[in-house]
């Protein structure tokens, strides 16, 4: 029996292990870290032979090596055991990998990019499945990719559907699945060898992640990859580093534009022209309009941007209007990005915890009425931070921060002349002053936008969203009573 390795025993890791093993592989999992939820993973899967090591990293030592490495998104691609690995003729791969090799006979939708991609990567799926199309997301949205592809039977496999239960049952992915739609992170990209998408789409890109990736050249070629391996690609051409690519580099791509028809920088693509989704396919095809702009209810000029390219890729794969009609009116967003969670006395507190850069929360910030009192911090990543800090300038009526960042922050707001900012450290102090203060000011918005990513104080942005959220809830709820008296205790 052929020996695999996978490292990280999160749910894209214990999708791996399980996938493999249906595949017939003796399957190890270590993960470094060890918790309770750890342990209890660890007796679900050691219950179905799959061997699990917490708190202790993969070695690479005496005979008994294994054939295939599967590497969880989170794992950096050059750590010392994986460069050994590669040393030793070792096969290892990501778990998208892992994923499209065993749904290669599927259509895929690839989405990549900096920022957007996951409302592009919804929006996508929520078409497709208005067009009665069974295509889940998937990747760094929805289903690790491996669960995707536990829970399918290619159309030869029926009878013994029949015979043998699928090895996923607390799935409700269909067993039949008519495309795959992945939201593909730099990471998944950089440790995928073959993953080829019928259609690719690049949202943004801005710098990011480039303490792991060292260079934003190395950080766009990662990204190109899937790009290039795809059949058709859809690009943002209202993106500034992806437009002075252009042409000269993506010859065959459709392009978009949210402002008309002669920003195309091809013959071919999608643009808005008076409140409409116009497609032009090709040179000489006449200009079809597809949908209504205005049926969408997310706000900003971004979300347009993400509609054209969700548009795009619907039509490419051949989905009629009526269906992205209905799917456009209905979708509601996606949690974490500019999700209204309640109004309180007419103040309207919105979650953009997604927001763990600069450039996302700029454009977070840009997208909310004006003044806010804007709530930011986390753990910084390197980036420019003058555009964000301008556009604080112009809409944010206070500024309240937290986590490892605060400092830091507070000591730029001010270098740039901008004082009316507050330390306040955690989420449980930052919601109750919030509101105190778009009280003073008047103000008709609470932003949290950290422009940071959330390991300081979260496990992941997820969480951190989710606890803004239920504080936001209980303070419109009542508790900011017990907030007051706890205030006025401590005066």
């Amino acid at each position: 029996m052929p020996r695999a390795s996978v490292i990280g025993l999160g749910k894209s890791g214990v999708a791996a292990a399980r996938l493999l093993k249906r595949e017939g592989w003796e399957v190890e999992l270590s993960d470094g870290n060890t918790s309770e939820t750890l342990l209890q993973q660890q007796q679900e899967l050691v219950a179905e032979q799959i061997t699990v090591k917490l708190g202790q990293s993969l070695e690479l030592n005496g005979a008994n090596l294994p054939q295939l490495i599967v590497v969880s998104p989170g794992v950096p691609w050059d750590i010392p055991v994986l460069l050994e690995a590669r040393q030793l003729g070792i096969e290892t791969i990501g778990e998208m990998e892992l994923a499209w090799r065993n749904l290669r006979s599927l259509p895929w939708v690839g989405i990549t990019g900096t920022n957007g991609k996951t409302t592009t990567t919804a929006l996508i799926a929520a078409i497709f499945q208005a067009a009665e199309l069974d295509a889940p997301a998937c990747g760094n949205i929805g289903y690790a990719a491996c669960e995707v592809a536990l829970s399918y039977r290619g159309q030869g496999d029926k009878e013994r559907d029949k015979e043998t239960p699928i090895q996923n049952p607390k799935s409700k992915i269909q067993n039949h699945i008519d495309w795959v739609i992945a939201e593909v992170s730099s990471y998944q990209v950089e440790s995928s060898n073959s993953l080829a998408p019928r259609i690719g789409v690049w949202t943004t890109f801005t710098p990011d992640h480039l303490s792991r990736h060292q260079t934003l050249e190395n950080y766009y070629n990662i990204k190109a990859k899937l790009l290039r391996q795809s059949e058709l690609q859809v690009f943002n051409g209202d993106d500034a580093y992806l437009r002075q690519q252009g042409l000269s580099n993506w010859p065959d791509a459709y392009w978009t534009s949210v402002r008309g028809k002669d920003f195309l920088i091809s013959e071919k693509g999608f643009y808005i022209e008076d409140d409409w989704v116009v497609e032009k396919l090709s040179a000489t095809s006449a200009p079809e309009q597809i949908v209504k702009v205005s049926t969408l209810r997310m706000v900003g000029e971004h979300n347009q941007q993400n509609l054209l390219m969700a548009v795009a890729t619907a039509r490419l794969a051949g989905i009629n209007r009526d269906a992205i009609a209905r799917a456009i009116q209905e979708f509601p967003g996606v949690a974490h990005r500019l999700e209204h969670i309640c109004t309180w006395e007419g103040i309207d507190f919105i979650n953009d915890s997604k927001a763990t850069n600069y450039d996302a929360a700029e454009v977070g910030l840009a997208s909310v009425k004006s003044p806010a009192i804007l709530i930011a911090g986390g753990e910084a990543k390197a980036g420019d931070d003058t555009g964000w800090l301008a556009k604080i300038q112009t809409k944010a009526a206070a500024v309240l921060l937290i986590g490892s960042a605060a400092p830091a922050f507070a000591q730029r707001l001010q270098e740039v002349g901008y004082y009316t900012c507050h330390i306040v450290e955690t989420m449980e102090m930052a919601v109750p002053r919030a509101a105190e203060l778009a009280k003073k000011y008047q103000t008709p918005v609470v932003l949290l936008s950290p422009a940071c990513a959330s390991f300081d104080q979260y496990p992941n942005f997820e969480v951190r969203g989710d606890h803004f959220r239920q504080l936001c809830l209980n303070w419109a709820g009542g508790e900011k009573l017990q907030y007051n008296s706890i205030l006025s205790s401590s005066l």
